[in-house]
């Protein structure tokens, strides 16, 4: 640990008033230190990392935390708030901020020492030495493991063994994103309850130092289980047959006797709630539990949909990049070639051209399967994957198409849900999840799709598919107008995932709308980071020397069509950024619709131009756009108060050393 904390690293009057101004102030002593390479890009990491789910913790403590590209070596960085800042804890705001950065290939022996350092946050006897330490160094050294803090033991409760009782044994998995933190936080506060309770307590951490499975004897002999986490738990068929309580990782830490007592309960009342088992009748099962306790279905809905979204996109990509390329080499009737297998020259070029356009068609052909899958997948976790896909592939049987699919994976997973929420006899449980879900899940979902809801959506699919093939005129600006504004609201987030998706949609069954609203959308997608690229070269002493640096990485990333580069700036400066990158999108949008520019490929920015109906007119949208947001982006920051010498000075020149 001493090689992570330094006296550098340690400010004892972090005056930040926000947790994201409290993040740079620290991630600025580990750019110092050249343990970070890049600030902006690992705070946009950080920042990332809090949106999945706030750091604060109950006892005054915030964590945000990250494994980050920009991270050289673990590090960790210590701050102390004397008027204290909101990470989003239960109990209010944070005094101690502990900002860990992990590099993104970070070897498990290091991860180890953190997931140590996480153990001790739930220590009050660590925290109090904390908040007493007067200089950085003693904070340091007390951080690094060089020096104890003192105090009195906890007085643990008299175990069931001592008593003469058979003791209460409980399992526990816990687990985050991340796996550097909450993970082995949670297990520290559940061991400590497990003590205090007098049971006996064995805790499986799967976080990012690896994982080492329970002791089948020991899960055997467990009276219960106890899942906190926020992703999917390994091998969790191994808990079947167990009350089990099945709540978020922040749960673990910060009720972990009331999850405890819950546990008992259930084992004492003889309810069986484990994967594959149904879980009680009107109760939320695991999944409608996942998340915040305050989110919302529509929250959760945006996540089972981006969830298949996500799991389509890399099929769409590579699927449509070799149509494309197959069109580019063969033109545009290699549609028509026969069946490569039965038909192939080596020296033809046709021929290549055929068999890339018949690979991208297959792969392409998974596209609605796919999405309907894993839709149901992030709703019921794996028993959702069989009723989703058979669905998805009835949406393409009956020409249902992209909001099929859709559909067909909400039915699916919720069909899934309702399953597991009905009682069943004992020796049917062990047949549930490979036998009984996937069979009637599959029955239900082929009848719906086939008999009830298939056709009214084939026939919305369609009039879709029609509206788009008749946009012209002020109709086709219009929604060139939208889709950019959505492409450049969050720039990759789910408003921009949204209009992606339905852009693709439409690429399962093109046509010139459908074609024209897919080169607006990459059209716009391209303009925030090339106008932060711009916006920077032009008028470089707005901006930081970080941003200037990520602005030449900008001019590559807009170019690719990865809305991503201009996060930095965005996360920075987002009432000036933001609106400016919509503008410019809307103006890029408009103009590719009035264009009447076609694109066959779902991504691939300026290195499909050949394949782009009326290229020389879409680069030109595309220019636009870019000049347009630039040029509000550097008159809104120039707008600004100045900022005074000595401040810009300690802001703004950060020096980074450079390796040899």
């Amino acid at each position: 640990m001493s090689s992570m904390i330094a006296a550098d690293l340690v400010d004892l009057d972090l005056s930040a008033a926000t947790k994201e101004a409290a993040a740079r102030s620290l991630a600025e002593r580990m750019v110092a230190r050249g343990r970070v390479t890049d600030l902006d890009g690992f705070l946009a990491d950080v920042a990332a990392r809090e949106a999945q789910m706030p750091t604060g913790l109950d006892g005054g403590i915030g964590i945000p935390h990250c494994r980050s590209a920009h991270v050289t070596e673990p590090t960790l960085a210590f701050g102390r708030s004397a008027a204290g800042i909101d990470f989003g804890a239960p109990d209010g705001p944070a005094d101690l901020v502990f900002l860990i950065a992990a590099p993104a290939g970070a070897d498990d022996a290091h991860l180890t020492i953190l997931s140590a350092l996480a153990r001790h946050l739930m220590d009050p006897e660590f925290t109090g030495a904390l908040r007493a330490a007067t200089s950085p160094a003693e904070a340091a050294a007390l951080i690094a493991g060089e020096e104890q803090a003192e105090g009195p033991e906890a007085a643990a409760g008299p175990t069931a063994a001592e008593e003469g009782e058979a003791p209460f044994r409980i399992v526990a998995v816990t687990s985050c994103p991340t796996g550097i933190a909450h993970t082995y936080m949670a297990a520290e506060a559940l061991e400590k309850a497990g003590q205090a309770a007098g049971v006996e307590l064995v805790v499986e951490t799967q976080g990012s130092a690896g994982f080492t499975r329970l002791d089948p004897a020991t899960l055997a002999a467990a009276d219960g289980v106890i899942f906190a986490h926020d992703v999917p738990v390994r091998d969790k068929e191994r808990f079947a047959g167990k009350p089990t309580v099945d709540v978020g990782v922040k749960a673990g830490v910060n009720r972990p006797a009331e999850l405890i007592a819950e546990v008992r309960d259930k084992a004492a009342r003889g309810e069986l709630t484990a994967p594959g088992s149904p879980a009680d009748a009107g109760r939320p099962t695991p999944v409608e539990n996942a998340g915040e306790p305050d989110e919302g279905y529509g929250t959760k809905l945006r996540k089972w949909l981006m969830s298949g979204v996500s799991y389509m996109v890399p099929f769409v990509a590579a699927g449509g990049l070799l149509i494309a390329l197959g069109f580019a080499l063969g033109g545009w009737d290699i549609n028509k070639a026969p069946s490569v297998a039965e038909h192939f020259a080596w020296g033809q070029v046709d021929s290549w051209a055929a068999l890339m356009f018949q690979i991208g068609g297959l792969a392409f052909g998974f596209l609605v399967p796919v999405l309907a899958g894993y839709i149901a997948y992030g709703m019921a976790d794996r028993p959702g994957l069989v009723p989703g896909f058979v669905g998805g592939a009835i949406a393409l049987t009956i020409n249902a198409g992209f909001l099929g699919g859709l559909v067909a994976g909400l039915v699916a997973g919720g069909t899934v849900l309702a399953i597991q929420k009905v009682r069943i006899p004992a020796a049917l449980r062990g047949i549930m999840p490979v036998v009984v879900i996937p069979l009637l899940s599959s029955i239900v979902v082929g009848f719906l799709m086939f008999l009830v809801i298939g056709k009214p959506i084939a026939s919305l699919q369609n009039a879709l598919t029609d509206w788009l093939s008749g946009l012209s005129g002020a109709n086709a600006v219009i929604l060139g107008v939208i889709l950019g504004l959505m492409m450049c609201f969050d720039l990759g987030g789910p408003v921009n995932k949204v209009a992606y998706a339905f852009a693709v949609g439409g690429l399962a069954t093109p046509n010139e709308g459908s074609l024209k609203v897919m080169a607006a959308v990459m059209a716009a997608g391209m303009v925030p980071p090339l106008a932060m690229a711009l916006a920077t070269t032009v008028r470089g002493r707005l901006f930081t020397k970080t941003e200037r640096e990520n602005g030449k990485a900008a001019w590559v990333l807009g170019a690719s069509f990865i809305s991503e580069g201009a996060i930095p700036f965005a996360a920075a400066d987002p009432l000036r950024v933001i609106p400016a990158a919509m503008a410019g999108g809307a103006v890029t949008g408009a103009l590719s619709m009035a264009f009447e520019c076609t694109l066959r490929a779902p991504h691939g920015g300026v290195f499909v131009i050949p394949l782009i109906g009326n290229p020389l007119l879409y680069l030109l949208a595309i220019v636009a756009g870019t000049v347009v947001s630039a040029s509000l982006v550097i008159l809104l920051k120039s707008a600004r108060k100045p900022v005074p010498p000595a401040v810009a000075e300690t802001t703004t020149e950060v020096k980074v050393p450079v390796a040899a």
